[in-house]
C-alpha cells in the first residue's frame, strides 16, 4: 500500500498481524509524545525543579522521549530500513535518539553517585552550568557520529558503526556495575543518615534513576544483543523494516516508560505535570463542553 506513492506503508494489511502492528505504532506514538512532552514543559516551567540537577538531565531524557515518540509516526508507519544500505531510511538521525539517552543516563548515574557519597565535592564543582553543558555533549557526541558516518565512503560508515557498537557495550557495562553501586548505596549509605528532607531527595532521586536504567536495559539489551549477533555470526534475528522489528520496537518503549517512571517516581515532577499541563488541558475541555451546553440553551430559549 503507497501513500502519495512515495513511501509504502509498513504493512500491507494481508493478516491482521499487520492490523495489530500499525495499530499498536499509531497508539504508542500517540501516548509517548504528550506524556514525555509534559514532563518537558512541567520542568521547564518551574522554576524549583529547573535548579535541580537531577532534572536537567530528566528534561535531557524527556526532550530526547518526545522526538523519539514523533519519530515513530514515521519510522513505525512507513517501510523504512535503517542500515547499510538503507531503505527510505532516516540516515540514522531518528535512531540516534536513543544514543542520548544511554549517554545521559550514563553521566546521571555518575551525578548521582557523587551527590550521595561526595556532597561536599558535588556541591562545589558540579554546578547547574556543568550538567547543561554535559547534557549538550551527550546530542553534539551523537551527532557527530552520526554526520561522520554519512559524509564518509559505506565501508567506512560501516566501520564507525562497528565501533560505535563496541563503545555501547562498554557503556551498558559500565550502566550495569553503577546500577549495582547505586543499589546498594541506598539501601546502606543513606540509612545511616538521619532523617530529613534532603535524605527523603536522595532517596527518591537514587529510586528513579535505578528504575529508569533496569527498564533501560531490559527493554534495549534484546536489540543490542541481536544487532552483535548479526554482526559476529551472521545468525541475528532480521526484519523486513523498522515497524515489524520486535527488538528496535521494545527499545522505543523507554519513550514512554522513562517518562512515565520520573512521573511516579517523583511527587513534585507529578505536581507539576498536574498543574502546568494536564490541569489546564482538561479545565479548557471542560470549559468548552460548558460554553458549547450554554450556547445551545441561549439559542433554544
Amino acid at each position: 500500500m503507497l501513500l502519495n506513492a512515495s513511501v509504502p506503508l509498513s504493512v500491507d494489511f494481508h493478516a491482521w498481524e499487520d492490523y495489530l502492528i500499525f495499530t499498536f505504532h499509531i497508539l504508542f506514538a500517540t501516548c509517548a509524545v504528550p506524556i514525555a512532552g509534559s514532563v518537558v514543559v512541567a520542568i521547564s516551567c518551574t522554576r524549583s525543579l529547573r535548579g535541580q540537577n537531577r532534572f536537567i538531565f530528566m528534561l535531557n531524557t524527556s526532550v530526547s522521549d518526545t522526538l523519539t515518540g514523533f519519530s515513530v509516526y514515521y519510522l513505525g508507519l512507513f517501510d523504512v530500513q535503517e542500515g547499510y544500505p538503507s531503505r527510505n531510511g532516516t540516515y540514522y538521525i531518528l535512531p540516534s535518539f536513543l544514543g542520548v539517552n544511554v549517554l545521559t543516563f550514563l553521566f546521571a548515574q555518575f551525578d548521582r553517585y557523587f551527590a550521595v557519597c561526595h556532597p561536599f565535592f558535588y556541591n562545589r564543582h558540579v554546578t547547574r552550568a556543568a550538567v547543561i553543558g554535559i547534557c549538550a555533549f551527550c546530542w553534539i557526541y551523537t551527532y557527530s557520529i552520526v554526520t561522520a558516518q554519512n559524509l564518509v565512503p559505506i565501508s567506512m560508515a560501516a566501520q564507525i558503526n562497528a565501533f560505535g557498537v563496541m563503545t555501547l557495550q562498554i557503556i551498558v557495562f559500565v550502566k550495569v556495575l553503577m546500577t549495582i553501586k547505586l543499589y546498594i548505596i541506598a539501601r546502606s549509605h543513606l540509612g545511616r543518615e538521619a532523617p530529613s528532607s534532603e535524605r527523603d531527595n536522595k532517596k527518591e532521586s537514587l529510586r528513579i534513576i535505578v528504575f529508569v536504567v533496569i527498564s533501560f536495559l531490559a527493554l534495549w539489551c534484546p536489540s543490542f544483543i541481536n544487532i552483535i549477533l548479526r554482526q559476529l555470526t551472521r545468525k541475528g534475528m532480521r526484519f523486513r523494516n523498522e515497524a515489524t522489528n520486535l527488538f528496535a520496537s521494545m527499545a522505543r518503549l523507554n519513550a514512554l516508560v522513562t517518562p512515565s517512571v520520573y512521573i511516579w517516581g517523583s511527587p513534585a515532577l507529578r505536581q507539576a505535570v498536574w498543574r502546568t499541563v494536564w490541569r489546564r488541558v482538561f479545565s479548557c475541555r471542560r470549559g468548552a463542553r460548558f460554553g458549547f451546553h450554554s450556547d445551545d440553551e441561549a439559542a433554544s430559549a
